[in-house]
């Protein structure tokens, strides 16, 4: 079957006006071909990228009063870029949305820099937006079960090792609370199984922590341990179809696949495993300096924040733990 011709793209030299000098507006384009052809950037970021610095020269243009220049560029303070975050903020912008223009903005005058139109040494001088701190949202406790379940994987067209294989990595996210860096760097002579009910990680900054494996862990690895076809003496714990090590986005894949069949949310990712094990035990009354030994962070704060508890039960916990909370 022959696929359906596309309909060919406008030169990205020509499908951005910018208003700027015949030179400056004839960098801005072959600064978008550059990015499309040597960067092999996608369509969707070039387009992007341009959207943001047409609206910045555009900001240009009515703040100085004149079509930007090589000498309007050279001449730029950070006051200046200041003034535009400041309009596009007004705008309805969001703090997203704001650093990915700032990025923009940079990136073209520095490719501008090298040809001595422009100089980037403002920006440090200019505080970027603070990026938003967004969380995956709890799964329900039914909900979590049913995708680590294997059993909720029958009927796939994938072959059973494979099926058991990724039931045993989200069993380690939700079970044991790891990031799935955590969970895919386990060596097989380290796996919790058996009698072996904890297992040793090395998480960020290569912070080494222990944690108890509970048994419908240990028993997830198990069923995919007696059925792997690969010899793992010696390796990593997990492999991918072709025995070399299980790349992330294989388990991501697997959780999409999931999400369809469940009818799950698009919130339901690997990740929000670990935050649901989090919350969970804190929604049982697990303590929050156990929890955040657990997830092995550095702070109490970060832990506050990634569990995403209601304000009264953190208040709770305090007078609970504090000894001058009496």
């Amino acid at each position: 079957m022959r696929e359906s011709p596309q309909k060919p793209q406008k030169p990205l030299a020509t499908a951005h006006a910018f208003m700027a000098s015949a030179e400056i507006a004839r960098e801005a384009a072959g600064w978008l071909d550059y990015l499309d052809g040597e960067r092999r950037a996608s369509r969707h970021t070039v387009d992007g990228y341009a959207r943001d610095l047409r609206f910045f020269l555009a900001f240009l243009t009515e703040h100085l009063g004149q079509l930007p220049d090589a000498a309007a560029l050279k001449a730029l303070e950070a006051a200046d870029l200041r003034a535009f975050l400041a309009k596009r903020r007004g705008e309805g912008l969001e703090s997203r949305s704001l650093l990915r223009a700032l990025a923009a903005v940079r990136a073209f005058l520095r490719f501008l820099e090298k040809k001595g139109l422009a100089r980037t040494d403002v920006f440090g001088a200019v505080r970027a937006p603070k990026r938003p701190h967004s969380l995956p949202k709890a799964l329900a406790i039914a909900d979590a079960r049913d995708l680590i379940d294997r059993d909720s994987r029958a009927g796939e067209a994938r072959e059973p090792w494979v099926i058991a294989r990724d039931a045993a990595v989200l069993a380690l996210l939700y079970g044991v609370g790891l990031r799935i860096s955590e969970a895919l760097s386990i060596e097989h002579a380290r796996a919790p199984i058996g009698k072996i009910d904890r297992v040793t990680i090395a998480g960020k900054g290569g912070k080494t922590r222990t944690v108890p494996a509970i048994e419908p862990v240990r028993r997830a690895i198990e069923a995919y341990l007696a059925i792997c076809p690969y010899d793992l003496a010696g390796g990593p714990l997990f492999v991918g179809a072709r025995g070399g090590p299980l790349s992330p986005r294989i388990v991501q894949l697997a959780v999409e696949r999931m999400r369809g069949a469940l009818g799950l949310p698009d919130s339901a990712t690997p990740h929000a495993l670990r935050h649901s094990f989090a919350t969970h035990l804190l929604g049982r009354g697990g303590d929050l300096r156990t929890i955040q030994e657990l997830l092995g962070h550095a702070s109490l704060s970060t832990t506050q924040i990634y569990t995403a508890v209601d304000k009264t039960r953190l208040l709770e916990a305090y007078r609970n733990a504090h000894p001058r909370a009496d």
